[in-house]
């Protein structure tokens, strides 16, 4: 967890939401020089934060209206600092809680210099990463299409359609079902599934050609890694976006959720940490990419079958995920592609 503690003269919290914000602004002494329930508009805020923008500092939680007021606050050159939702407790374990109170506990922790932070995603590529986000998104409900087909031969007893990656091997499936109503419901399931393919196909060739516009360098740098292919590489380079702000390999692996923090007191551990905190996107892409490694990279699998003898099968994957992602940092920090004789030399 890391703290914004930058000095200002006045110091603004923002309780944003979709169609109100409250703000709350504190000079150096911790003085309330404002309190205003606003529209969200950028002339209202604007015109609120006048007589004191200049060194002045915008906080706000990490929620999904933030977008605009980032750049706004950049096109202004103003300072924005972005609030990590999960860890600001002191405002969702109050007592009392409410927009006004809310606005000023983020000004108050601004000031004092333990507001938590969480990265502010710039807007040159923030469009495309979302975007990736939402691809991935249906191609997921287009997998619960073809697993509702898998399903619904089940019920009928019917006998399992196999692999349907095909379309000529799915155009069939329909036939074998005396019931026309169960018939129509696959078929349209199958309509559904031709209308994803038709969206995510030229998708996916726009975000590479995105990719190559902004890193080309890192897109192929990543894509160098047996079983990394387009996708993967795009989630890693988006979600990552800029490497040099984890100082240390041991900061990105936690930030990707490949290590689980720990708890200790007194010398003893007490447990282990959240382990939804990190960025879940990451996670799911470094696991992925530690099944394809081993079907891409042989020599990879005495490695993973070492692990597996002392942690067992599923411990042994998460092992070689963890590994996977120090491989990404430090390839996309020296500029290197995957040389096997330095990342497996054991295996």
């Amino acid at each position: 967890m890391r703290f914004y503690t930058g000095q200002h003269q006045h110091y603004c919290g923002v309780d944003l939401h979709a169609r109100s914000m409250y703000l709350c602004i504190l000079d150096q002494q911790g003085q309330v020089v404002l309190h205003r329930n606003l529209r969200t508009e950028a002339d209202a805020f604007l015109q609120a934060v006048a007589p004191y923008r200049d060194d002045l500092a915008v906080a706000v939680e990490c929620l999904f209206t933030w977008y605009w007021l980032a750049d706004l606050c950049q096109r202004e050159n103003l300072h924005f600092v972005l609030g990590h939702a999960l860890y600001m407790k002191a405002i969702h374990g109050g007592k009392t809680k409410n927009d006004r109170l809310d606005a000023y506990k983020i000004a108050a922790l601004l000031r004092g210099g333990n507001l938590p932070l969480a990265y502010a995603y710039p807007a040159e590529m923030r469009a495309t990463r979302d975007l990736l986000r939402r691809r991935t998104h249906l191609v997921r409900q287009r997998a619960e299409l073809l697993a509702h087909i898998q399903n619904t031969c089940s019920q009928y007893n019917l006998p399992s359609p196999g692999v349907l990656t095909y379309k000529d091997r799915r155009r069939k499936i329909p036939d074998g079902f005396p019931d026309p109503v169960a018939r129509r419901s696959v078929e349209l399931d199958l309509q559904l599934i031709e209308t994803y393919d038709a969206l995510l196909t030229p998708l996916e060739l726009e975000l590479v050609h995105q990719a190559q516009e902004h890193d080309p360098d890192a897109f192929h740098l990543l894509r160098s890694i047996p079983g990394i292919g387009k996708i993967l590489a795009l989630t890693m380079l988006y979600e990552i976006h800029d490497l040099s702000r984890f100082p240390r390999v041991q900061d990105f692996c936690s930030y990707a959720r490949l290590i689980a923090g720990t708890h200790e007191s007194a010398g003893k551990p007490t447990g282990t940490g959240n382990r939804k905190i990190g960025n879940v996107h990451l996670k799911w892409a470094f696991s992925e990419a530690a099944v394809l490694f081993l079907a891409k990279y042989p020599k990879a699998r005495r490695y993973k079958d070492r692990l597996a003898t002392h942690h067992g099968k599923a411990k042994a994957m998460a092992i070689l995920a963890h590994k996977l992602g120090r491989i990404v940092y430090y390839i996309l920090q020296r500029r290197r592609p995957f040389d096997p004789k330095r990342c497996f030399a054991d295996a």
